[in-house]
């Protein structure tokens, strides 16, 4: 048992270092941006403003809330990573799709970064709920 309490602690201190890591990767997006609509000539994107928010409530607020709700299942790596990737496709994409719209033109390429950014996120939740799921009928 004492085995088992450690692990989870552990778990939960990774979770919580993810959570902080996008923190950091929400900062860096916010001066990124504003560096990047600042040399852009008063030419402004949303995609551009806003990409900092895909990490701050798709990584923040998830990863402190597997940190400290001690009520919820801590994912395994796996369906970690897979929605670490689509986090990450859809912050590209949203930096993506800004570079270009602050540029002024367009491109229909952009749209597979949203595309495998949502496929990536609806994986791992998916695998996530099966994950509670059968760790459910385990216990009982």
């Amino acid at each position: 048992m004492i085995l088992f309490t450690s692990d989870t602690n552990s778990k939960r201190q990774q979770m919580a270092k993810t959570g902080f890591i996008y923190l950091l990767v929400s900062l860096f997006f916010v001066l990124f941006g504003a560096v990047y609509e600042y040399f852009s000539h008063e030419v402004y994107s949303y995609f551009m403003l806003y990409a900092f928010a895909i990490p701050l409530v798709g990584g923040v607020l998830p990863y402190f809330s597997l940190a400290y709700f001690d009520r919820l299942h801590v994912p395994n790596r796996a369906i970690c990573n897979i929605y670490n990737s689509g986090i990450a496709t859809l912050t590209v994409g949203s930096c993506i799709t800004g570079v270009l719209g602050i540029y002024g033109t367009t491109n229909r390429l952009t749209n597979i970064y949203w595309i495998v950014g949502f496929v990536f996120l609806a994986i791992a939740v998916i695998l996530y709920l099966a994950s509670l799921i059968f760790s459910d009928k385990n216990k009982a």
